[in-house]
């Protein structure tokens, strides 16, 4: 059961004030009924890697959406807040101070050297979906939106999208959520492929910082249950010296040689390991779309499960995430909870997590136009087993043993949902 906020006031620095960001998630331009994360073939991104895997099925999905593109194959377009505004954020890649380590990336950097951002490289190209102190919202906002905007002027057919180090202040992770769902289906709805990242630590707040993995939880299941690329440069930053921040703890610093130095040396800092990072995903995408090369990897976790009762969708690792519709999926077992009053008649799912240690569970359900909550059961995927309910988020410390998370319709409002599952 959903309350609606009116107002969101949009914050100019870093740490945002804490206003409200509308329930909507913003107007979006050109918006999708994407496939589920089923019709992807339910590959699960895993941690442990910077690059998200790409599979063969994942590249025949990503060739199909460029298929769809009518924009320029050279020209990608830069989608953030302050760290993309930063000049230290691929520009270099248009000059001459440019040192791949040896690395075999220079095709990749040529090719979209090569291509006409409104007469400019998207390497130097300054984004009207780009500005300092900006939500995921506010590239949404109003009619046409800064993303509709900069896709217009550029014709791309790929984006970076970075957001997040500001959303935090905010304090509302599930329109986080909406607001990078609305930005991905907006992009694919017209074939653009984007590249998702999380986002590096906070050291200037240990609260803040303390919500990151979360906020990077729900990028990483927006990219995963869309079948589209993630970075996890906050993998790569947390080895670093200062995570290779500056001196403000928020903002990527840039090696005394320049930010496309991809040295040993250079990549002690964090505009060298965004770019490289970067420019690894974009020739991965330029390799497999546009050169038609194999996937690079054979396979990657899988989901199991039918998301039935007697067969739930199995948690196997966390973060993790998932994708239905509840119009489509699921089926109509429970209408009420024995830990709450809400009428829940509509389709449900279960997913079954299995705990061998105790952990701070954070589960989030992303919706926009439907209705769809979250349940937790201990034991037994049964009502009279619920612990909590809420609307669209549950946090509970649990000991160790059986849970189920339920995603249920609330009141038949039924329709597209994302779930991610986060443990601190």
């Amino acid at each position: 059961m959903r309350s609606v906020a009116l107002a969101w006031v949009l914050a100019g620095g870093v740490t945002a004030a804490c206003s409200t960001p509308p329930a909507d998630g913003g107007e979006v331009d050109g918006g999708v009924d994407a496939p589920p994360g089923a019709a992807l073939g339910s590959v699960q991104y895993p941690t442990g890697r910077t690059q998200s895997p790409l599979t063969p099925d994942l590249v025949e999905h990503l060739r199909a959406l460029h298929a769809k593109a009518t924009g320029s194959a050279a020209v990608f377009a830069k989608v953030g807040d302050s760290h993309t505004v930063s000049t230290g954020y691929l520009q270099c890649f248009a000059g001459t101070s440019v040192d791949l380590g040896g690395r075999d990336l220079g095709a990749t950097v040529a090719h979209f050297a090569a291509g006409d951002a409104a007469g400019t490289t998207p390497y130097q190209r300054t984004s009207i979906a780009a500005k300092v102190g900006w939500s995921a919202f506010a590239v949404l906002a109003g009619s046409p939106s800064p993303l509709a905007q900069e896709v217009a002027a550029i014709q791309p057919a790929f984006a970076t999208v970075m957001f997040g180090t500001n959303d935090i202040g905010f304090g509302r992770i599930d329109r986080y959520g909406q607001n990078l769902a609305a930005i991905a289906d907006a992009l694919l709805a017209q074939g653009i492929i984007p590249v998702f990242s999380t986002i590096p630590p906070r050291d200037d707040d240990a609260g803040a910082d303390a919500e990151v993995p979360r906020y990077n939880a729900v990028a990483r299941g927006i990219a995963q249950t869309r079948g589209v690329p993630l970075v996890d440069l906050h993998r790569e930053l947390l080895p670093l010296a200062d995570h290779g921040l500056a001196g403000d703890g928020v903002h990527l610093q840039t090696a005394s040689g320049g930010a496309c130095k991809l040295t040993t040396a250079g990549l002690t800092e964090g505009n060298n390991v965004r770019n490289l990072a970067t420019l690894e995903a974009l020739d991965r995408v330029r390799r497999t779309v546009l050169a038609g090369e194999a996937a690079p990897d054979a396979d990657a976790p899988r989901l199991a499960g039918r998301g039935a009762a007697d067969d739930p969708f199995v948690i196997g690792a966390l973060p993790f995430a998932d994708r239905r519709d509840t119009r489509t999926d699921g089926a109509d077992a429970i209408a009420m909870y024995g830990c709450a009053t809400q009428d829940e008649r509509g389709n449900e799912l279960y997913y079954k997590l299995e705990l061998t240690a105790p952990a701070m569970i954070h589960a989030y359900v992303i919706d926009a136009d439907a209705d769809v909550d979250v349940h937790l059961l201990a034991g037994t995927p049964t009502a009279d087993a619920c612990l909590a309910r809420g609307d669209t988020t549950v946090e509970r410390q649990l000991a160790p043993g059986t849970y189920y998370l339920v995603a249920d319709t609330y009141a038949g409002n039924a329709g597209d949902y994302t779930i991610v599952v986060v443990a601190d």
